[in-house]
């Protein structure tokens, strides 16, 4: 990069930076930070721990969005002094470190960008994720399990807050299905790009044969309800079944009929949860969930966009939106973005921001051609 012209790549980040400030409604991120700190400041917020932690975490999150775009301008300023100083001194080693904070901030650039995406209806909600096993058998029902840990190793990474609600064993190995939150802004937004389903080819371990075995998950993310969204749902709509936890637990959880699944008779939408310690606790849960799926149902049926806020999870050939392939290569590749990765290991890991940020940009581009 000794070759670099910095002139046109410092022009080139302001006027990138002026876009994603105009995009980016300064003036409304600093309106919403006032506000916010108003509420964090009443005397009595914690008396309702669930709301106060939505008012720190938002705010937390819009003064962090607020520092990144403030500190870019003086980034960049500092840069082109660096630049200069390299210039008139001859400095080698103060070009290398110009170089680096150059692609430093073109890389916090891109990921402010696609930032500036997330404007849908429900991008700035929490998200609730379930993953269920496809075709495939046991080897699918792993491979629902794989995909849980890389959500919540993604998430762990990036520190979010994540909480298992439910999870369904499979019998000899994997999951049936899982549903987790993820509490954290813009949530659903980041995360919605990852609805589909998901395939995985490589030796069976399973197969005492070690022959190659494909199989498949369905991921489905939908937007967490908020109170203000009023979803009712009549009592004589809504079966409520209470049962036994299974597999892993605490001292109570496997003991007594804590766990709840309802049903909503109408639409035949059902949702399970079993992680709490209580019956109650897991009801209000699963109520929570279920309420967050109706208002999607809701909307779809409004708008008519139902492939495009959760879309068609079949979870079988034809339907796969990405494939990780481990056998006989490595490599992770989305059908819709052509994004890939040739290590596999580590995308399994948690390290699939790539793929999220192509997603985004692919989800905005489809909306903008629609």
């Amino acid at each position: 990069m000794a070759s670099t012209d910095f002139g046109a790549e410092i022009r080139a980040l302001r006027s990138t930076l002026a876009d994603i400030e105009s995009v980016s409604d300064v003036a409304g991120i600093k309106a919403d930070i006032e506000r916010l700190s108003e509420e964090a400041g009443v005397p009595n917020l914690w008396d309702n721990p669930d709301a106060a932690q939505k008012v720190t975490s938002a705010l937390s999150h819009k003064q962090s969005e607020l520092e990144r775009i403030v500190n870019l301008g003086g980034r960049i300023d500092d840069l082109e002094v660096l630049v200069e100083m390299a210039g008139e001194e001859s400095d080698a080693d103060t070009l290398a470190e110009a170089e680096s904070e150059l692609v430093a901030i073109s890389k916090t650039l891109s990921e402010l960008e696609v930032v500036t995406l997330l404007n849908g209806e429900y991008d700035s909600r929490e998200a609730v994720i379930t993953i269920r096993s496809g075709a495939g058998g046991v080897d699918a029902a792993d491979f629902a399990e794989m995909l849980m840990r890389m959500y919540l190793r993604y998430a762990e990474r990036r520190g979010w807050k994540t909480k298992v609600g439910d999870t369904s064993y499979a019998e000899e190995a994997g999951l049936k299905s899982a549903t987790f939150e993820i509490n954290e802004p813009y949530a659903f937004g980041t995360m919605s790009v990852e609805a589909g389903t998901h395939r995985l080819v490589r030796i069976s371990p399973f197969d005492n044969q070690g022959r190659r075995q494909t199989s498949f998950a369905a991921v489905e993310v939908i937007p967490l309800i908020e109170t203000t969204d009023h979803i009712d749902i009549p009592d004589n709509e809504l079966r409520v079944d209470v049962f036994r936890s299974s597999g892993p637990g605490g001292q109570s959880v496997n003991t007594t009929d804590s766990a709840v699944r309802l049903t909503h008779i109408p639409t035949g939408i059902v949702v399970s949860m079993q992680n709490e310690k209580s019956q109650i606790q897991n009801r209000a849960a699963a109520m929570r969930v279920m309420q967050s799926r109706l208002l999607l149902l809701k909307k779809e049926q409004e708008n008519a966009e139902k492939k495009a806020l959760a879309g068609d999870v079949k979870a079988s050939w034809g339907d796969q939106m990405r494939s990780y392939v481990l056998h006989p290569y490595q490599m992770v590749k989305d059908l819709r973005t052509n994004h890939e990765v040739g290590n596999a290991g580590s995308v399994l890991d948690g390290d699939i921001d790539g793929f999220v940020d192509a997603g985004i940009r692919w989800r905005a581009t489809a909306r903008h051609d629609a």
